[in-house]
């Protein structure tokens, strides 16, 4: 009986720091230019009523990037603007990171396998060529002050 609840109390306190950390991951985010190294974009990561998360870009930080298309995407992402754009697509929660879905590169057109978690105040973002995670790169998203 001791041992069962000690298993009980200790899967309700994963469950509740894995919700934490979810809370952490959603709302507004800078994103980074790799070349540049400058912040480009605001995107919002939100919880949809399909129960999955998505990440949109509600704003463009550089001037003259707001009527930006996505020339490269495909189907019918095709040559719309990147402002408003889902790039983040389908994930759902695992273990406190939000995983399984895709990442949409607007500069490419490209899809990456995607893994977001939280890490030390900052959002990381893993996304690769491989469902593991191995063939990728990461990066780095600052959280937007208001």
């Amino acid at each position: 009986m001791k041992k069962n609840c000690i298993i009980i109390l200790f899967a309700l306190v994963q469950t509740l720091c894995c919700q934490a950390q979810i809370s952490n991951i959603l709302g507004d985010w800078l994103t980074v230019d790799d070349k540049t190294g400058q912040n480009y974009a605001v995107v919002n990561i939100y919880k949809a009523d399909d129960g999955k998360y998505y990440g949109k870009i509600t704003e463009m930080l550089i001037p003259g990037t707001e009527k930006e298309k996505c020339i490269l995407c495909t189907n019918e992402d095709k040559d719309q603007p990147i402002l408003g754009m889902v790039i983040i697509r389908g994930m759902t929660e695992k273990d406190g990171a939000l995983v399984g879905g895709k990442l949409l590169d607007p500069e490419s057109g490209k899809f990456y396998y995607g893994k977001i978690s939280y890490d030390k105040g900052r959002l990381k973002l893993r996304g690769s060529l491989d469902r593991a995670g191995i063939l990728g790169r990461s990066q780095y998203w600052n959280r937007k002050t208001k």
